[in-house]
């Protein structure tokens, strides 16, 4: 048990006035926008540097956001971009972009409309945190490993490995449960449930999918543009994805299984369909007709004019039980069911989803209906906040995430210089 503000005082104990837990991209940039005018602002960081995640994002080049309207950034967090519209209002993907910038960190913006600092090097964003922090006055305290937090006569009580730390406002900014070894390991997750809120489930997002049997293994790094991907659950459509696929070894990934992967769950079973845009029907009706006019071609090679891989379509074929030597003129009523059946409605069954050492970021978090959504503000406890990942968020691959990390982080801060508590 945490012990009250008094008792503590003959214990090591420090007060501060703000205390962020977390120093990965949301903790930083709330902690260098909530500080000055005599706001004392302490980030406490288990690991022993701050941003070891974000070094990492983006495969260490840190795709900071995405082009665009704000507006289209909504339907890139599942249900949740509802909750993210005053953040993401309030601090825009051009805000983001003029803070780096404004500060000597130019940025660049792919076709594809992924966004990068110009240098390509996360570890130039993470300096530049840094030294925000530092010029504004942030003290920041690494190795602090918090193994308790509560509350006692109005104060937040925050205990560490070596000291027990006051103070009148509190942010938890801990990110989710993925890649633990850099410091994600879910502890927001904890200190959420011991103030009183609520914790939905939490799993991997943005994660490959293991198939059963999978069918594809030796066709590993073969992807597809485009493709339309239905999830079934029980016998019944649940969602749909557009989006490229690639096959790995043990199952699929690619944007298309990525961001459709946050409402996966093992016994899933995904359909694909690797010609989009054509119907049962219309595919029957263009293979009898190929079938009348090339009679003497083999089915493989009828197929051929289809826009995919040879080596996928001699797997169709093996799979739908198709002999390698069979012509167009001999293919069955049954055998071109099959065919069409795995074009259009390939049946894959989920094993798992890739585990947290792998995924990209983590679905679930602390319940949203509790956080007041234009201040990042607990509901339930005054002088309490959350943002980024540690909150049931979770963004598509294109810089998504971190513009929620970011735009949460200035709301918070903002709601905390205006003085509200809730």
């Amino acid at each position: 048990m945490l012990r009250s503000p008094a008792a503590n005082r003959s214990l090591n104990t420090v007060a501060t006035q703000i205390i962020v837990i977390g120093g990965g991209p949301a903790g930083l940039f709330c902690a260098l926008h909530v500080a000055g005018e005599g706001r004392r602002v302490l980030v406490l960081e288990k690991k022993k540097s701050c941003g070891r995640k974000l070094l990492i994002t983006g495969t260490g080049q840190c795709n900071l956001t995405h082009a665009g309207e704000v507006a289209e950034f909504f339907e890139h967090y599942g249900d949740h971009g509802k909750f993210l519209r005053p953040a993401l209002r309030g601090f825009t993907n051009r805000d983001l972009l003029g803070f780096f910038e404004e500060r000597g960190l130019p940025t660049v913006t792919e076709p594809n409309g992924k966004i990068f600092p110009e240098s390509r090097k996360a570890a130039d964003v993470l300096a530049l945190l840094l030294e925000e922090c530092r010029r504004v006055g942030v003290e920041i305290r690494c190795g602090e490993v918090v193994e308790e937090v509560g509350t006692s006569e109005g104060v937040f009580l925050v205990r560490t490995t070596s000291t027990t730390y006051h103070a009148d406002t509190l942010v938890v900014a801990t990110g989710g449960a993925t890649y633990p070894a850099t410091g994600s390991t879910g502890d927001g997750y904890a200190m959420a449930r011991a103030l009183g809120h609520t914790v939905t489930e939490i799993a991997p997002a943005l994660a490959a999918v293991e198939v059963k049997d999978h069918p594809f293994s030796d066709l590993a790094g073969v992807s597809f543009e485009g493709l339309s991907i239905s999830l079934f659950r029980g016998n019944k459509k649940i969602r749909e994805q557009t989006g490229d696929l690639l096959f790995t070894h043990t199952g699929l990934s690619g944007p298309g299984i990525l961001h459709l992967s946050r409402y996966i769950s093992p016994g899933d079973v995904l359909r694909v369909s690797f010609l989009p845009g054509i119907s049962r029907e219309a595919l029957v009706s263009d293979l009898v007709e190929k079938a009348a006019s090339n009679g003497n071609r083999l089915v493989r090679t009828v197929l051929n004019d289809y826009p995919l891989p040879d080596r996928f379509l001699r797997k169709l074929l093996d799979a739908a039980g198709i002999p390698d030597d069979l012509t167009a003129a001999h293919l069955t009523k049954k055998g071109r069911s099959r065919i069409v059946t795995h074009l259009i409605e390939w049946p894959l069954t989920v094993q798992a989803l890739s585990d947290f050492d792998e995924a990209m970021v983590t679905r679930g978090g602390v319940l949203l209906d509790e956080v007041n959504k234009k201040s990042m503000a607990s509901k339930l406890v005054p002088g309490l906040y959350f943002v980024g990942e540690v909150l049931d968020i979770d963004g598509d691959t294109g810089g998504y995430d971190l513009q929620a990390a970011f735009s949460t982080g200035v709301a918070a801060a903002r709601a905390i210089v205006r003085g509200e508590k809730r």
